[in-house]
C-alpha cells in the first residue's frame, strides 16, 4: 500500500531526451513529482527532521511562507531516483545543492539531470550531471551538480 501511494505521487515517471539510445553529453532525464503532507511526515520519521516549517502550516505561515515547506533534501532526492531508475546499479558519488526558492507541499516539481561529461573507467562510466528542480511555472527552485558511476550508457525507461 505504501509503495503504491509513493508511485502515485509521481505524475510522469520519466522522460529521456536524446537522439540516440546511449547517454551522451547534453541528454536530459526528467521526472515530475508532487510531494504530499504524508511524504513530509514519512520523511520526518525516517530523517528525524521535525522542523515545524515542514509539518505545521500555521507555523510556516507565521514564519512568512504560504504553506508547509517540503524539506530541501527530500526535493533533492529526485536526482538519485532519476539516475537510478534509468541506470539500475548506478552508484551516486557526489551532489552539490543550491536551494533557490521554497517548495510547497502539494505543488508539482520537475527534477532534471543533464549529462555534462562522461568518461569510461574500465567497464563502468563516470558521468557528471547538472541537476535542477523546477516548479510548475518553469522557475528553478533547486540546482547543483552530481556525479555517478554508471554500469552502462544505455538507459532503461525507468
Amino acid at each position: 500500500m505504501i509503495i503504491k501511494r509513493m508511485l502515485l505521487n509521481y505524475i510522469q515517471v520519466s522522460r529521456y531526451t536524446s537522439t540516440s539510445s546511449v547517454l551522451t553529453t547534453g541528454d536530459k532525464l526528467k521526472q515530475t513529482r508532487v510531494f504530499t503532507s504524508q511524504d513530509l511526515v514519512d520523511y520526518s520519521n525516517v530523517s528525524f527532521d521535525a522542523n515545524p516549517l515542514h509539518l505545521d502550516p500555521e507555523f510556516a505561515r507565521d514564519a512568512g511562507f504560504h504553506d508547509k515547506l517540503v524539506p530541501g533534501m527530500l526535493v533533492a532526492s529526485l536526482f538519485p531516483r532519476i539516475i537510478a531508475s534509468h541506470f539500475p546499479g548506478a552508484v551516486y558519488a557526489s551532489q552539490t545543492l543550491h536551494f533557490r526558492l521554497p517548495v510547497y507541499v502539494n505543488k508539482e516539481i520537475t527534477g532534471e539531470v543533464e549529462a555534462t561529461s562522461i568518461r569510461q573507467l574500465k567497464k563502468k562510466y563516470i558521468a557528471k550531471f547538472t541537476t535542477r528542480c523546477f516548479d510548475n511555472t518553469g522557475v528553478i527552485v533547486l540546482d547543483g551538480e552530481a556525479m555517478a558511476v554508471l554500469p552502462t550508457l544505455c538507459p532503461t525507461q525507468g
